[in-house]
């Protein structure tokens, strides 16, 4: 029964989602609110929205380190499984704006995010100077849009967001009706998911933090991945990895800067996550940038390399709370030599490429 619970709210979790967007689309349309906000704004945020529910909810009913490990396994999991299965489907095209600001800004807010959690809790303060970032970055975003003069991502917008509905009382209800629908479902779907996740993490005798990483943060991020895949498979590329970064900022900014800021007391944090999971999400951010900047394409080798990265960390992570302490050392060994195999994988790369921009500007 505790599996068609978790089941159940993950499925109105999406929903509510899902229905969201599409009230909050229409609305803005309706109501001729430029497309370009519309994209940065609203699809942002009904994307996220369940990581926003279910640690909101987590937090409110004491159990701040599934919030929190919300958060963060939703940040580990969108790098390297979404951005891994898009990869593999097609190889990704990489903005530069992404690498010039995006990833650095997420670099910068894994990092200070990190430093809050070092004394054991993210409190109120904390939690509204994350929350003032985000009404900055989504103001700096609108003003940044506004200037594009791309006529390939002006076409892009207005297709997807842009269309042309009358602006009638009945038609503008219809929007309202939908948008508090998805409220509603997320808020209901959050509540049974919940309580689902708990149940299950006393029964296997996993501590909440694991469950929080684990199966609510890819509950949570189904959105993300659908957005993600299906914007591979349309050849969208740039929409596939411009979803994991945004959602990532979002996630910070926004569900931990307003649990924080809302859940009394704060959020509180185990030093597991700080000893662990936390560097792990600052690590997973930092690789961003090489993983970006080089070629400025996410390859499919690339992609395989993410999701082996992703299946190592969910072992150790299992075997931990089983208490198998020898698999926790081959992983963790395996782990060991991976990295300085990708980096050197990396800097050969980067060595390549170098050659090749000499010789074409000979």
């Amino acid at each position: 029964m505790v599996w068609l619970w978790l089941a159940l709210g993950l499925v109105v979790l999406t929903a509510g989602a899902e229905v969201l967007v599409r009230g909050a689309v229409g609305l803005a349309a309706a109501m001729r609110i430029s497309p370009l906000v519309i994209g940065l704004t609203v699809v942002a945020f009904g994307t996220s929205a369940p990581e926003l529910v279910v640690s909101m909810r987590s937090a409110f009913a004491g159990q701040g380190e599934i919030a929190l490990g919300n958060v963060v396994g939703s940040n580990i999991f969108n790098v390297l499984v979404i951005l891994g299965l898009s990869a593999l489907i097609v190889p990704l095209r990489v903005d530069r704006q992404l690498v010039r600001f995006d990833v650095p800004l997420l670099i910068g807010l894994s990092i200070a995010v990190y430093g809050m959690c070092l004394d054991g809790r993210i409190d109120r303060l904390e939690g509204g100077l994350l929350a003032a970032g985000l009404v900055a970055y989504t103001v700096w975003s609108i003003r940044k849009s506004r200037q594009e003069s791309d006529p390939a991502v002006l076409g892009e917008y207005a297709t997807e967001y842009s269309e042309k509905v009358p602006s009638t009382p009945g038609r503008l209800v219809l929007q309202i009706v939908l948008v508090v629908a998805g409220l509603v479902m997320l808020v209901v779907g959050g509540d049974i998911f919940v309580r689902a996740a708990v149940d299950l993490a006393r029964q296997w005798g996993m501590s909440e933090l694991v469950i929080g990483l684990t199966l609510v943060a890819a509950g949570t991020s189904l959105p993300e991945v659908a957005t993600s895949l299906v914007a591979a498979l349309k050849g969208e590329r740039d929409l596939a990895v411009g979803n994991v970064v945004g959602s990532n900022l979002f996630n910070l900014m926004c569900v931990l800067g307003l649990t924080g800021l809302a859940a009394p007391g704060g959020i509180p944090v185990g030093s597991e996550a700080i000893t662990q999971d936390l560097p792990v999400m600052v690590l997973v951010a930092l690789a961003c940038l090489p993983l970006f900047l080089i070629g400025q394409v996410i390859e499919r080798w690339e992609g395989v390399l993410l999701l082996v990265f992703y299946g190592l960390y969910m072992g150790v992570l299992i075997a931990e709370a089983q208490g198998r302490e020898e698999t926790v050392r081959v992983l963790t060994t395996v782990v060991w030599v991976l990295v300085p195999l990708t980096v050197a994988a990396y800097l050969a790369s980067l060595v390549r490429l170098r050659r090749r921009q000499s010789r074409g500007l000979q």
